[in-house]
């Protein structure tokens, strides 16, 4: 159908559609007035994004996802908030309510499970569009009520974000403290190892100790050079005396040999001058031969003296250096040892600090867990607490009136254009054209009904 059949349909019918639209308002006004009255309370609560955490002062940067407004919908929403509110206003001890449980629900759930069923059936949470605030709302037939259950659910919310945060800390808690006796073990056996070892090789400060025992081998070294030295100068002296003796620097230094060989000299001028004028069998002849003689033999005597000294002497220094040699070469030892044991007590001080660190990290971890788990502060907190509604929610008249005033106008204006599709009838002259598909020769307008007026009789004759 056209548009302008459609008008000429409802301008014939027009009767038709508005007794279905008397009829649709008057059966939603008796609707409206019928139905029982449905209150709704609303509570606001505003969730905390600082995204740190009031105990352990860490950021929470989930808070900042976006999905973490929906996922805090979805637990309002839940079962474990139903029953909370079932827990919290004891509702399963009314016994009006487990007298209909009984009725209602025999053999099957829980009368926890059915009221938190119920709950959760009538309640409705809405997110503040671009903003934290959550709206809690929930409907009833007692006003009252549903103020005290909106206002429970916001607080079993509250309960339950808390114990959802606390459960997994206590959870790592435990864990942890099982797991810091095992570090406590390990340093300890770590710390005992390195006790032992350094009471069986008697190192206490390692570096210490290693730093003195190295002066002493620098300075080993140092007197082995000089003692080596000094050897090698004895040795020449002592083959130059063993060569020369009376040439020998040693020997001619001597004070003693210098001064019998200045006599040697006075005792053989004397005797040169005596033997010169005396003969042999005189007797100042034969004493200066004579003390020539002895002069000469406590020379060579103390040459001899003096050369075994210098000998004595190289063999003395070459001892020194043996010694010198064997206790730098026993210290060489001592520090290769000593660089061995530190080595291996560097390696259990590792084990130890690692063990002792580990031990500390953990005992630190399991410090934040234990506030964790301890803590009772919400994220949650109530913006505006649900108040007792003064008017239901629904039926609301004035709305149901004005969608009855819609609704039956389509269905005033359907019921119209059906009973046309029905009982169709020729009203203009496109209906007969579209009927007998023939031209149209004309069309003969309805004539209109003309009222003359009366004419009034004039004096004379009429006019021909």
């Amino acid at each position: 159908m056209t548009l302008a059949q459609i008008l000429r349909t409802l301008r014939a019918r027009y009767k038709i559609a508005l007794l279905v639209l008397v009829v649709t308002v008057i059966a939603a006004c008796a609707v409206s007035l019928v139905m029982s009255k449905t209150y709704k309370a609303t509570t606001s609560v505003v969730i905390n994004n600082k995204g740190i955490d009031p105990v352990t002062g860490l950021s929470v940067p989930a808070q900042l996802t976006p999905g973490y407004m929906p996922t805090q919908v979805d637990v309002v929403n839940s079962k474990m908030v139903a029953l909370q509110v079932v827990k919290d206003l004891k509702l399963a001890e009314d016994p009006a309510v487990q007298e209909r449980f009984a009725r209602l629900e025999p053999g099957h759930a829980t009368i926890q499970d059915w009221l938190a069923d119920g709950l959760r059936a009538n309640l409705t949470v809405e997110p503040a569009r671009d903003s934290s605030v959550l709206n809690i709302s929930f409907k009833g037939d007692d006003a009252e009520y549903v103020a005290r259950i909106a206002n429970a659910v916001a607080a079993a919310y509250q309960q339950v974000s808390v114990d959802l945060k606390v459960a997994p800390a206590q959870k790592a808690s435990g864990y942890i403290n099982e797991q810091i006796k095992l570090l406590r073990e390990k340093f300890e056996a770590a710390q005992n190892r390195m006790s032992a070892y350094q009471k069986e090789n008697n190192i206490f400060n390692s570096d210490n100790k290693l730093d003195v025992e190295t002066a002493r081998l620098n300075e080993l070294s140092s007197q082995l050079v000089m003692a080596q030295g000094q050897s090698m100068e004895a040795g020449s002296r002592q083959r130059q005396v063993q060569k020369n003796a009376g040439g020998s620097p040693d020997v001619l230094s001597n004070p003693l040999i210098q001064s019998l060989k200045s006599r040697l000299s006075e005792a053989e001028a004397k005797f040169a001058d005596i033997s010169a004028r005396l003969n042999v069998n005189h007797p100042q002849y034969i004493a200066a031969k004579s003390e020539v003689d002895q002069v000469r033999t406590n020379l060579n005597q103390q040459i001899g003296l003096a050369s075994t000294g210098v000998a004595s002497n190289a063999r003395i220094l070459q001892q020194r250096e043996a010694e010198v040699r064997a206790a730098l070469d026993a210290q060489k030892a001592k520090v290769l040892a000593l660089n061995g044991a530190r080595d291996e007590l560097s390696v259990l001080a590792n084990e130890m600090e690692n063990a002792k660190r580990a031990y500390e990290t953990a005992s630190q971890r399991l410090t934040q867990t234990s506030l964790e788990a301890q803590s009772t502060q919400s994220d949650i907190s109530v913006l505006t607490a649900a108040a007792v509604p003064r008017s239901p929610a629904s039926p609301r008249l004035l709305l149901n009136l004005l969608v009855a005033l819609v609704v039956g106008s389509m269905l005033g204006i359907a019921a119209a254009i059906a009973m046309e599709l029905f009982d169709h009838r020729v009203r203009s002259a496109d209906d007969l054209t579209l009927l007998f598909d023939l031209p149209l020769l004309g069309v003969i307008e309805k004539s209109r009904t003309v009222k003359h007026r009366p004419q009034r009789r004039l004096n004379g004759p009429m006019p021909a």
